[in-house]
């Protein structure tokens, strides 16, 4: 068994802005109200989303350069090398698609970086995704059942660290072993009473973990 990973969510928690709510804002405004509903539980994320991602109706080009002008945590590229050397695996566990998350990995030189997501690809100046039933971390709701890929990786690591931001990071961090959490997700596990420890960037994961002597 190996010793630690690093698994982290993507929109909002490495990126500081959803792709989907830059899409939405740019290019379907209209999304506006379906995302109130939405929120009101109304819609599954997996619909929701799909129905942002076909509606923005560009050339590829363009929806590349919206992608990588999408501002990330400045300390990402250096945290996730630090993790490597530090013999750890790094995973990006996410409920949006691959598409736009693999782009700005490229950007930024992050390599060996394995990305659970839901495949996503350009077509018909969309990003459509693949969201495969037999899937063995298929979910109705998400498309990706994080909570699944979390206890997957259980088996393979002694220690499992974990960041998220929103709602659908609430159901892996029940399964990590440490939770550093963002934003919303820390009043989410408050109330669901999951221990976590709450930051706002990387360089706050990166000091717990070098007090700790995880990180070398």
């Amino acid at each position: 068994m190996k010793k630690w990973a690093f698994v982290s969510d993507f929109d909002g928690t490495i990126s500081k802005q959803d792709f989907y709510i830059v899409m939405m804002d740019k290019y379907f405004p209209e999304g506006r109200e379906l995302y109130k509903n939405w929120k009101a539980g109304e819609i599954k994320d997996i619909d929701f989303l799909a129905t942002i991602f076909n509606s923005i109706n560009q050339e590829e080009e363009k929806i590349i350069e919206d992608t990588l002008s999408i501002p990330i945590d400045e300390y990402v590229p250096d945290f996730i090398k630090k993790v490597q050397a530090s013999g750890a695996d790094f995973y990006i566990l996410s409920a949006g698609t691959d598409y736009y998350i693999y782009h700005l990995l490229k950007k930024y030189g992050v390599e060996n970086v394995k990305v659970f997501s839901n495949e996503g690809h350009y077509r018909e100046k969309n990003v459509h995704m693949n969201i495969d039933k037999n899937q063995w971390h298929y979910s109705e709701r998400y498309g990706i059942d994080k909570s699944k890929v979390i206890q997957k990786l259980k088996e393979e690591y002694a220690m499992i660290y974990f960041i998220g931001d929103s709602e659908p990071d609430s159901h892996p961090a029940q399964y990590a072993d440490v939770t550093f959490a963002k934003n919303g997700l820390q009043n989410l596990l408050r109330e669901k009473k999951v221990p976590f420890i709450p930051v706002e960037t990387f360089k706050e994961v990166e000091n717990y973990l070098l007090e700790k002597g995880v990180l070398s």
